[in-house]
């Protein structure tokens, strides 16, 4: 089978088969076709469902390059290996960020999310590092927030300090608070244009604060998110989950192979995991390696590290 794709410039060319062609021979090894180039058309060949797999990976590369003028190498070789392992690397797309890319699923695992967070209205996602877990999280939260289906989004994290006290920490508050929550406001910002955000913020419509915050609260039509519940406490979960008031959805992400409790056996991640793991409502999702997805090289991290343990 071919599929034929039209090109618009040499550039295009360039950033969909790399360097020396390293892309194209990723082509060939993780999706088993074979890409020509003949004057305004790219040509791939192989089987009908791998060629339509690749056909998809190179019409997202080509729309991310006319977006933004550059695609990373490790983007690229992220979007052909999630193509071989998924068939389907363009997902559904959930919104487009500022950059205008389209902000999607790229693994099956990440499908699976994104479809528990649609049906679902508390969801527990666990694994590693790079598996788009909190990134996906808040994805959805602001579509809901576009879509009119939630009123707030809320997103908490606990605070646990890596070997220092916030007390002695030099700065106010908010600068004590804040490489906390960073990594929330990174993704809101990828999301979001800063205005809006800043909008959002004065009006309380979206609110980023220390999972201490939670206590005593009841959060109605909200998309409510918990980061790094692996360092939450039973009792801190326990808490967390109880500030669910009608038509709010609630999404904990965590990394049990980074917990930074003095007892890591006292998670309220790994307890939550063993208690409601039969509860209507509730649904877990569980990331592996193969659904890492930030850089090509984390996943070899991460793989060395398991195979340290």
């Amino acid at each position: 089978m071919r599929a034929t794709i039209q090109i618009e410039s040499p550039d295009e060319v360039r950033a969909l088969l790399g360097i020396n062609d390293a892309h194209a021979r990723l082509f060939r090894e993780e999706l088993h076709v074979a890409i020509t180039v003949r004057n305004s058309d790219l040509h791939i060949d192989g089987e009908a469902e791998d060629v339509d797999a690749a056909r998809r990976v190179a019409e997202q590369v080509i729309e991310r390059f006319r977006a933004t003028g550059h695609v990373d190498g490790a983007e690229v070789e992220m979007l052909v290996r999630g193509g071989a392992r998924s068939g389907d690397p363009a997902g559904d797309v959930l919104l487009k960020n500022r950059s205008h890319r389209n902000v999607m699923p790229r693994t099956d695992g990440q499908r699976r999310y994104v479809r528990a967070m649609e049906k679902s209205e508390v969801v527990f996602a666990i694994g590693p590092a790079g598996t788009g877990k909190t990134y996906l999280a808040v994805a959805m939260a602001v579509r809901h927030l576009r879509d009119g289906k939630v009123k707030k989004l809320t997103l908490t994290r606990p605070a646990v300090e890596a070997g220092e006290k916030l007390g002695f920490l030099p700065g106010t508050y908010e600068a004590k608070v804040n490489p906390y929550l960073r990594p929330l406001y990174d993704a809101l910002f990828d999301l979001l244009d800063p205005a809006q955000i800043r909008k959002f913020a004065e009006n309380d419509v979206i609110e980023v604060a220390p999972l201490a915050y939670m206590r005593g609260r009841t959060l109605a039509d909200a998309f409510i998110i918990l980061d790094e519940a692996q360092n939450t406490t039973p009792g801190q979960m326990k808490m967390f989950l109880t500030r669910m008031g009608e038509g709010s959805r609630c999404v904990v992400t965590g990394d049990v192979t980074q917990i930074d409790l003095p007892n890591p056996g006292s998670s309220g991640l790994l307890h939550a995991a063993r208690v409601l793991k039969k509860v209507k409502g509730i649904q877990f999702c569980q990331f592996g390696q193969t659904d890492i997805v930030r850089h090509a090289v984390v996943q070899r991290i991460v793989d060395a590290y398991e195979k340290e343990r």
